[in-house]
């Protein structure tokens, strides 16, 4: 009676694993990355000096990420973790659980400001736009959105591609296309450009009344620089469907072109859609919930008195928002599903369903983001409690890429040997070079977070400083104490456990594909644990 089990299971899985293509992994990492076009609106925001945080974000983190990604995924290929794995092999177990527990707590309390911009979309579509600062409505809808949400991550990986993949498509892509359409109406017709009204001495210089835009940011202190963690956390998340490599029909050609994939589409759909946003609102009307809608707007409402098709837009825009958490809610947890297959984490975290989903992991992930979302429905300023979230994420997800940058440079020298289908050129020396890029940029991203930010309101400087260097601190101690108190009963401690691949045992390397030159030979010991 059990075998029939076993092979309708082997069959779902098969299925699962067939819908993992280029493309489908291309889409969710895009989303990912981009989750909608709530981004839009704070990079609008420096106005013309977004080209240089752009710039950074894409030439200094997302460049290097992808690349590091595409190698150290190619090579681990044949197993589950992503950064858990990466990290682990190169620093220990220790440490690799430090990473993906950042790069998954994150996430977690990250989740109620991407559906408070879902929130906005569904106001605009109901025609309501005041609810959008509405703080119990915006509240009740992240709480219900994400449950709803994580029912559907329930039911499998092929489901949730398929809405992830044309939900991007959908809800991010056709509207962004719609928004920059319009930005080129509206500049074909002569209208004035929004980031000439800017009086912001930040992002515009005025002389006689008249105000030209800035091309670089004005910079009086690190403080200048603190929106700079903002956008590179808008970029962030490339590295995060890796733990999907192993479900690709060839992995080692297939993972780095959709990361590669992945990266232009990101880079595209930011840096259009914010130019787009930036002209068509005015400076001080931008509002970070609700500027892509107000930039349709002006042409849809202002010009042609066309509401109602922005309010079809904005079901779109609501669509994309929560495909992007979907994209966001099965990988990182299926990492730390791994880490608990290892006897990190207690056999209650272990537990899967008939589709093999971490359902005790996401249904935890739902009740700690039900408890953040619970600070819209106690706070009167939805955009400072927007902000006050966003900001908590950033320095934890820093300091993950931090592990990941180091960890490719020292698996160069510990695991050389290893076949990697997709390796940075340059040998150990470019390594250096890309990784390094990335550690630098990061570790700087990192430092200046710590210094409130003059572009936008962010009240008191000392609370600001207090939750970014607090919730470092808390989250990585987190993790520390976990690890600490794990019980070696853990690692057998549930039926529906699947040990981990080698567990940061040195494992002979698969065999290399014809025209890869990594050597056949077997991978050296050296990664301690």
């Amino acid at each position: 009676m059990s075998s029939p089990k076993r092979t309708s299971f082997a069959s779902k899985k098969k299925k699962n694993n067939l819908a993992m293509t280029v493309p489908t992994v291309a889409f969710l990492t895009a989303a990912a990355v981009v989750t909608s076009l709530r981004g839009l609106p704070v990079m609008a925001k420096e106005e013309l000096t977004m080209f240089v945080y752009i710039g950074f974000a894409t030439l200094l983190f997302l460049v290097p990420a992808a690349l590091i990604s595409a190698e150290l995924g190619s090579a681990f290929s044949n197993r589950k973790g992503g950064v858990y794995t990466w990290i682990g092999e190169a620093f220990g177990q220790r440490w690799g659980f430090v990473g993906i527990w950042l790069q998954w707590i994150q996430n977690v309390v990250w989740y109620p400001t991407g559906l408070a911009f879902a929130a906005a979309a569904a106001a605009y579509a109901l025609n309501q736009a005041g609810l959008a600062q509405a703080h119990v409505y915006v509240g009740v809808f992240c709480i219900v959105s994400y449950w709803l949400a994580t029912l559907v991550a329930l039911r499998g990986n092929a489901l949730l591609a398929k809405i992830a993949k044309y939900g991007f498509l959908v809800g991010t892509v056709v509207p962004g296309a719609a928004l920059l359409g319009l930005f080129i109406y509206w500049a074909a017709t002569g209208h004035a450009m929004g980031w000439t009204t800017a009086t912001d001495p930040a992002v515009a210089t005025v002389v006689n009344g008249d105000s030209t835009p800035r091309l670089l940011p004005l910079l009086t202190g690190l403080g200048s620089l603190a929106f700079l963690g903002n956008i590179m956390l808008l970029f962030a998340g490339v590295e995060v469907q890796a733990v999907h490599v192993g479900e690709m029909k060839n992995p080692r050609r297939g993972f780095p072109a959709a990361m590669l994939l992945a990266s232009g589409i990101s880079v595209a759909v930011f840096l259009l859609g914010s130019i787009a946003v930036a002209g068509l609102v005015p400076y001080n009307d931008i509002v970070l919930q609700t500027g892509v809608f107000d930039a349709m707007g002006t042409v849809l409402v202002g010009l042609w008195n066309m509401n109602w098709l922005v309010q079809i837009l904005a079901v779109l825009v609501c669509y994309g928002a929560l495909s992007g958490a979907l994209a966001w809610i099965s990988a990182p947890s299926r990492a730390l599903l791994t880490t608990a297959h290892d006897g990190v984490l207690p056999p209650i975290l272990q537990k899967t369903n008939k589709a093999g989903v971490q359902r005790n992991i996401l249904i935890l992930q739902a009740i700690i983001v039900t408890a953040v979302s619970s600070i819209y429905l106690f706070t009167a300023d939805v955009s400072g409690a927007f902000f006050l979230i966003s900001t908590v994420t950033i320095s934890l997800y820093i300091v993950m890429y931090m592990f990941m940058y180091a960890a490719a440079i020292r698996l160069r020298y510990t695991q050389p040997h290893l076949p990697r289908a997709f390796k940075i050129p340059g040998g150990k020396p470019g390594m250096w070079i890309v990784a390094g890029i990335g550690f630098l940029a990061v570790a700087f991203a990192l430092l200046v977070s710590f210094f409130p930010p003059t572009q936008l309101p962010i009240g008191d400087p000392t609370t600001y400083v207090a939750l970014v260097a607090g919730g470092l601190v808390v989250f990585v101690s987190a993790a520390l104490l976990i690890y600490h108190f794990k019980k070696p009963s853990w690692r057998n401690g549930s039926p529906d456990q699947k040990p981990h691949e080698a567990s940061f045992n040195p494992v002979a390397p698969s065999p290399a594909l014809p025209d890869t030159p990594a050597p056949r030979e077997p991978q050296k010991a050296g990664a301690p644990s």
